[in-house]
C-alpha cells in the first residue's frame, strides 16, 4: 500500500455529527469508534465521544476526524483548509453546494479562475474551510505542451 496523506479533523463534542455530515456529502463507508469502546478515557463523560472516525469513498477520498478530549486544548477553525480537485464538474459542484449549505457559507463563488479552472471556496457549518477546483483539461494540456 502506498504512503498517503489524509486530512484529520479535530472537533469538540460534535465529531459524530460532522463525520455523518461529510458522509452525506461524499458518500462512502464511515466507521466510528468511541473512547468508551477502547477504554481510552477515564472521564465517563467522554465514553460516547468519537476517538477515531474514518470516511472512505469509492473515489478514493479518505477523511478522518475525532473529538478532542476534554483534557486537551481545542481551537476551532485553524489555518488548515481541505482542497478537492478533479475533472468532474457536476460532482465537485455538488460537494461545494452541500458543504456551503446547511449553516455553511460561501467564501468565493464557484466560477472561472484566472488560471483557467473553475474554483470556489466555502466554509462548512463546522468551521472547516474547503477549496474546490475543477481542472480545465484544455488549460492543463496547454501548460504541459
Amino acid at each position: 500500500m502506498p504512503t498517503t496523506l489524509n486530512p484529520y479533523l479535530g472537533f469538540r463534542d460534535n465529531a459524530r455529527e460532522a463525520m455523518n455530515f461529510y458522509q452525506s456529502v461524499f458518500g462512502g463507508k464511515l466507521t466510528l469508534s468511541t473512547f468508551g469502546e477502547f477504554q481510552a478515557s477515564e472521564d465517563p463523560s467522554e465514553a460516547e465521544k468519537i476517538m477515531h472516525g474514518m470516511l472512505i469513498t469509492t473515489q478514493g477520498l479518505v477523511l478522518m476526524g475525532a473529538d478532542t478530549p476534554n483534557s486537551m486544548e481545542f481551537s476551532e477553525g485553524s489555518s488548515i483548509s481541505i482542497s478537492l480537485s478533479g475533472e468532474d464538474e457536476a460532482e465537485l459542484r455538488g460537494y461545494y453546494e452541500k458543504l456551503s449549505g446547511n449553516g455553511g457559507h460561501v467564501t468565493v463563488p464557484m466560477e472561472q479562475a484566472p488560471w483557467g479552472d473553475i474554483f470556489g471556496m466555502c466554509t462548512d457549518r463546522f468551521g472547516v474551510a474547503w477549496l474546490i477546483n475543477v481542472n480545465n483539461a484544455e488549460a492543463a494540456g496547454q501548460a504541459a505542451g
